[in-house]
């Protein structure tokens, strides 16, 4: 049975924390503790092209974004989708400022759960967008 501070994920069923309601919202937002985010899990979501947009544009800033900020040529459906996944399995940390959803990379955990791996990644897109003429 999954009850509250549990998900599904696939067979297996793991701990997620919430993120305490910001103030006057009353919504929280659950993302995975540090050590429930699977490698797997973040190398699936990191291999569609629209979340790897977010995450590159959430690793070349310092501060948090609102999901407004992304305008990715999906539905607004799909877009919600995209941070939904990108939450999940602990990518990113979201939280609600007044009626804004922020967005920020959870780089600490990342690097320290799969040392290299988001900078691998993040230098490999870049790589790959200049040897296609992509410069974004």
């Amino acid at each position: 049975m999954v009850g509250p501070g549990t998900t599904r994920r696939g067979a297996a069923v793991v701990q997620t924390q919430t993120t305490p309601p910001a103030q006057g919202t009353g919504r929280s937002l659950e993302h995975p503790r540090r050590e429930d985010i699977r490698l797997e899990d973040v190398l699936h979501a990191l291999s569609d092209p629209m979340r790897l947009r977010v995450v590159r544009t959430l690793a070349e800033e310092s501060c948090d974004l609102s999901c407004s900020v992304f305008d990715l040529p999906v539905s607004k459906s799909t877009t919600t989708h995209h941070f939904r996944v990108l939450r999940e399995c602990g990518l990113i940390h979201q939280i609600y400022r007044g009626t804004a959803k922020m967005n920020a990379l959870r780089r600490e955990d990342l690097d320290a759960l799969f040392p290299g791996l988001l900078d691998s990644v993040l230098t490999a897109a870049v790589r790959q967008d200049d040897r296609a003429g992509d410069h974004r």
